[in-house]
């Protein structure tokens, strides 16, 4: 099972209808939206990506829906996948070792500062 969190782009005076359709269609389920804005957050859910991509182009072609993309998404098949590579290897066995110190650690998150 896979879910996707879709942004839907419409002109302010079109949100109203915009969110009925996203609230009545069978094709997402409507969680927030910004009227002044024009946004809409929906999600989608599909066996595969490709009926995630079939609902996303049928989203993208519903009236007065100016953009319509993914944002966000879950894929069940992909994390079993990436829970039995952690399982098959020790990549936090460093975090158990008593004679490791914090500020030994050098963190490599922020590009700004990264060594290249």
């Amino acid at each position: 099972m896979n879910i996707s969190s879709i942004v839907v782009q419409c002109k302010q005076e079109h949100y109203d209808k915009v969110q009925e359709w996203c609230e009545n269609s069978e094709i997402c389920d409507f969680h927030f939206g910004d009227k002044e804005k024009g946004k809409i957050i929906v999600t989608i859910e599909g066996e595969d990506v490709g009926e995630e991509i079939e609902k996303l182009k049928q989203i993208q072609a519903a009236p007065y829906i100016i953009a319509a993309d993914m944002m966000m998404t879950y894929q069940e098949d992909m994390l079993d996948e990436e829970i039995k590579n952690l399982e098959k290897t020790e990549p936090t066995k460093w975090l158990n070792q008593d004679n490791l110190r914090a500020e030994d650690i050098v963190y490599k998150g922020d590009l700004k500062k990264k060594d290249i």
